[in-house]
């Protein structure tokens, strides 16, 4: 199962931010790197990134590479606004996308990460829209866009700063993946068996075999105190 991860817009794109500085892309990436983390413990998934943290990659090259790599599901990761997105208002809520022209499996899927990521964060159900945007159009897989709050409600920005809720919903994300794709988990590795204890060593000191009785208790007491068992025969 390969699964394509595109953290919306850059750290340069104008105009997306919250009111106070946020930048979008801050969300969007942590969320794509949470995911990443998470879909390492699957059996048989590999991650591509259709996103750079040094520019902002065009739509059509985000599909191109998605679609080159043929990569069984695009997830396009998003934070919201409305208005120009330059104030504070009152909406709020998650919302994820699929594209109209494609397969029930986009909707169906788009459903089942939507559900998972209100439970999940208790945010504002806004449901399953259909959307013409060019992610959800122009790649060739399943392909779904969430939007995961809205940068201009102050409640919500300021979760999207903070790394709890990044690491919750790249958890809904990811469970819900799992639970639509059947992905299973990878097996934890046996742990390693404990050494087996040394056999007890048991070490005779004959002192009539010394020149000098001295000498036969000065081993016997050496061996004590590396930990051997001593008995010490004076006939």
């Amino acid at each position: 199962m390969k699964i394509a991860i595109d953290a919306g817009h850059g750290y340069t794109t104008s105009g997306k931010r919250t009111p106070d500085g946020m930048r979008e892309y801050e969300f969007n990436r942590a969320a794509a790197n949470e995911m990443r983390d998470l879909l390492a413990g699957y059996e048989n998934v590999s991650i591509l990134f259709t996103h750079s943290d040094t520019r902002d990659v065009p739509l059509k090259e985000r599909t191109d590479k998605a679609n080159a790599a043929k990569a069984d599901v695009f997830v396009s990761i998003h934070a919201n606004a409305f208005g120009k997105g330059t104030a504070w208002n009152n909406v709020k809520g998650i919302e994820t996308y699929a594209h109209d022209s494609k397969p029930q499996e986009s909707f169906a899927l788009a459903g089942a990460v939507q559900k998972k990521l209100i439970e999940k964060t208790k945010r504002e159900d806004r449901g399953v829209k259909l959307a013409n945007f060019h992610v959800l159009r122009e790649t060739n897989m399943t392909a779904i866009l969430i939007e995961c709050g809205f940068m201009t409600n102050q409640e919500e920005a300021q979760a999207l700063k903070s790394a709890a809720y990044r690491k919750t919903c790249a958890q809904a994300i990811v469970e819900a993946l799992a639970a639509f794709y059947k992905l299973k988990k990878k097996l934890a590795p046996d742990p390693a068996p404990a050494p087996s204890p040394e056999p007890e060593k048991l070490y005779k000191v004959q002192v009539g075999a010394f020149a000098e009785k001295e000498n036969a208790v000065a081993l016997a007491n050496e061996l004590k105190n590396r930990g051997y068992s001593v008995i010490v025969l004076y006939e």
